[in-house]
């Protein structure tokens, strides 16, 4: 893959695998009576529409978008099974979750740095409204907390 398109390749890897994570838990709370359901379906759109955006994007350019391996969601989804059963609350939801989109946005903002200059600007705005979306989404589960 050429050097301009591995960050938006990690763009679309990081919003797969939140949407895969926050469908599962999604699941997991289904009968539960959670009030951060409502931010987790905006969290979510937002992810699905940066998958799609960045997918297109690479495919247009005749690079094939990969997702996260198996093992990677079988993990996750362990995971989020796990804290759902020890504490369901809001407040431990939405710590779970600042800790996984936080350490995806400090990742992002690292690749921003490496590739800056050596993608287009279109590729680049989307890698950096991506980041400051995860930003916003951090502060806004922050509320539950």
């Amino acid at each position: 893959m050429e050097e301009k398109y591995e960050l938006l390749e990690h763009v679309h890897k990081d919003a797969t695998m939140a949407v895969y994570t926050l469908k599962k838990l999604m699941t997991e709370l289904k009968d539960k009576d959670n009030h951060i359901k409502g931010t987790l379906e905006e969290i979510l759109h937002k992810y699905e529409k940066y998958a799609t955006e960045s997918k297109e994007i690479l495919e247009k350019n005749g690079i094939h978008a990969t997702e996260e391996n198996g093992m990677a969601k079988m993990m996750s989804a362990m995971g989020i099974k796990k804290e759902v059963n020890d504490d369901n609350s809001d407040a431990s939801m939405a710590s779970m979750l600042i800790q996984g989109i936080s350490m995806g946005s400090l990742e992002m903002e690292k690749k921003l740095k490496d590739y800056h200059g050596k993608m287009s600007k279109e590729n680049e705005k989307l890698a950096k409204n991506f980041c400051t979306f995860q930003q916003h989404a951090i502060s806004g589960l922050k509320k539950y907390l």
